[in-house]
């Protein structure tokens, strides 16, 4: 859908220069913006959010407490069990 807005045009100037700095487009914002308002979040949204969630609990750490088991890990593939099991 297109949208038409009404905008001072030393203010979307403005507007542009920030989102070059970004990287991005005055477009692009906007959209983002109007996603974030509307509850549907964007790529760019979603990837912000996955980005939080990582620094709280970077992939690849293991539990606290929790050690490498060779042989348990061997288990698993050849026989489809858990040593416990």
């Amino acid at each position: 859908m297109n949208l038409t807005l009404a905008v001072d045009e030393e203010t979307v100037e403005k507007a542009r220069e920030v989102a070059r700095q970004q990287g991005t487009s005055l477009n692009a914002l906007i959209r983002d913006y109007i996603e974030r308002l509307a509850g549907n979040p964007s790529g760019a949204v979603i990837a912000a959010r996955l980005q939080a969630h990582w620094d709280e609990d970077p992939p690849g750490r293991s539990a606290p407490g929790w050690r490498f088991d060779r042989a348990e890990i061997y288990d698993e593939r050849l026989h489809g069990k858990k040593r416990d099991e």
